[in-house]
């Protein structure tokens, strides 16, 4: 496991609705009662997380029909918090070329995953102000029923995919208690403040790495960005070289940076299963007065 932190970082980030968590041990209680399903709003209603009220339209009042046209899946699928962050980047240049770009794909009739409802869904599972972990991967699974918005993860009733196998076992690993479940649904993991994050956020069906270069790379960077300037005592978990050239956006004297090796079979025997990641996460946070993630809640 490698490392990058401030040893004179020590300053606790007090937080709202947070208790004094207790040090992690090796045993993790499972949280069943806190992770019930609630009904959310329109397109959002699949992720089992409350909306708020507020609207992102509220952000652009003057904004012209042509551009309402161009964002609306932001404006109906995005979080609030995270659209009032990134409100910047929907009118800078490659936003609005990449999005052409999405709609000549569906003009073409591309299938594109995941499901255009589902492409934010990370923003909706994890706000900017909850989020504790981020993990970062590369290009959404391009298969049918398999992304849903976060990384590694897929819809229930689907083949768990061998990377997040190998997450399991890594898991397994750091908490032997660990229930590894049969799905590969990674909602829970993210309703605590694990941002699951892929770099480029659409992929044309069956053709990896097909809307990698298109502009996605600069958007979730702004995310990354505005995670480190904005938040404190964040764990960023970047596994393989794609991920680890996000690093340099990441102000290491405020949160702490883990790397490994990518989590798939090709490379996983490298280290991963060893890189200890979610013990030292949870070691992290609640040194820093934040509450520890419960890993062993995907059974529930």
């Amino acid at each position: 496991m490698q490392t990058d932190k401030n040893s004179n970082n020590k300053r606790p980030l007090e937080e709202k609705n947070e208790s004094t968590a207790k040090k992690p041990a090796t045993r993790q209680a499972s949280l069943l009662s806190m992770f019930k399903p609630k009904v959310v709003e329109k397109d959002v209603q699949a992720l089992g997380v409350k909306t708020s009220s507020r609207k992102p339209i509220d952000l652009l009042p003057d904004i012209s029909d042509e551009m309402k046209e161009l964002l609306d899946l932001e404006l109906t699928t995005m979080q609030y918090d995270w659209f009032k962050a990134l409100k910047p980047e929907f009118t800078k240049p490659y936003f609005i070329e990449l999005k052409k770009f999405l709609k000549a794909e569906k003009d073409a009739k591309n299938t594109i995953f995941p499901p255009a409802p589902q492409i934010y869904s990370w923003s909706n599972y994890t706000p900017p102000s909850k989020v504790k972990v981020v993990i970062i991967g590369q290009d959404p699974y391009h298969n049918y029923n398999q992304a849903h918005g976060l990384c590694f993860s897929v819809v229930k009733g689907v083949k768990v995919p061998p990377s997040l196998v190998n997450i399991y076992k890594a898991v397994t690993r750091d908490y032997p208690d660990f229930k590894t479940p049969n799905h590969g649904f990674l909602e829970n993991w993210a309703k605590q403040g694990v941002l699951l994050l892929n770099t480029s956020l659409t992929v044309r069906a069956h053709q990896a790495a097909s809307h990698a270069g298109k502009g996605w790379e600069k958007f979730t960077d702004a995310v990354i960005s505005h995670l480190s300037e904005k938040n404190a005592h964040i764990v960023f978990m970047l596994w393989g070289s794609h991920a680890q050239s996000r690093s340099g956006r990441i102000n290491k004297s405020k949160h702490l940076v883990l790397k490994s090796v990518h989590p798939s079979p090709l490379s996983a025997h490298r280290g991963f299963f060893e890189c200890g990641h979610f013990k030292a996460a949870n070691e992290y946070l609640v040194k820093n007065a934040r509450s520890a993630i419960n890993w062993n809640c995907l059974c529930d």
